[in-house]
């Protein structure tokens, strides 16, 4: 497998999290999608884009158009980006449970450990939304926290999924991890309180999340 173009999006990536410490706004507003068009363009250059990869490669177009909504100034963009980023969880969800998992009932108290924090978390960001007075977004938010949830379960389980090698698996699950951290310390920051570096505390949890479902998922194809 070629892994020069996975380099290139990884100093992206990169220099988004240096431009976002420097407030330099001009380089992460570069930096930020060619992250997503360079991710893309390995998959390209792997022949990784079809088969068992589209709705991965999909996951990725969502999450690039999530990005440039997120950029934009205005409250009125952050709806749009919610629901591009919700299309990628499909996407991943889809992408995921291509085939269907063995029964494993550690994995299963995993998931009902996952949902708990979910639940948790989702308590406290509508108590926020409510004290800013966006009640209009407690339903997206509730239906973005399920649906980015049962990605990271779906996730869980490629760990049971027949065809998916150990590594492979434990990089994609790492990746999912890492997503839901970061759009719970983005959720956090906006509703609840201010995070110290919270922007790049997202985003390198972002690019991360990314990096590891995308490499995870790649390396399982590519292998089959």
């Amino acid at each position: 497998m070629k892994l020069a173009m996975l380099g290139i999006s990884l100093i992206a990536a990169v220099g988004n999290w240096i431009s976002i410490e420097r407030n330099w706004k001009t380089g992460e507003r570069l930096a930020k999608p060619a992250v997503m068009i360079l991710l893309l363009a390995w998959l390209w250059h792997n022949h990784l884009l079809g088969g068992g990869m589209l709705w991965f490669s999909l996951g990725i177009l969502f999450s690039l158009a999530g990005d440039v909504f997120l950029m934009l100034e205005g409250e009125r963009f952050f709806l749009p980006g919610l629901v591009a980023f919700l299309l990628a969880h499909l996407a991943y969800i889809i992408g995921f449970n291509q085939v269907t998992p063995a029964a494993n009932l550690i994995l299963a108290a995993i998931a009902l450990v996952i949902l708990a924090f979910a639940g948790i978390l989702f308590t406290k960001l509508r108590r926020g939304l409510i004290r800013q007075g966006a009640t209009s977004l407690t339903l997206p938010v509730a239906i973005y926290t399920l649906v980015i949830t049962v990605m990271v379960i779906s996730a869980l389980f490629t760990l049971a999924r027949p065809g998916w090698a150990d590594g492979h698996a434990a990089l994609a699950l790492a990746g999912a991890l890492a997503f839901m951290a970061s759009d719970s310390l983005l959720a956090w920051n906006k509703f609840v309180q201010p995070i110290r570096h919270g922007r790049l505390l997202v985003m390198v949890s972002y690019h991360l999340g990314q990096f590891g479902i995308i490499l995870g998922a790649a390396l399982h194809f590519a292998a089959q």
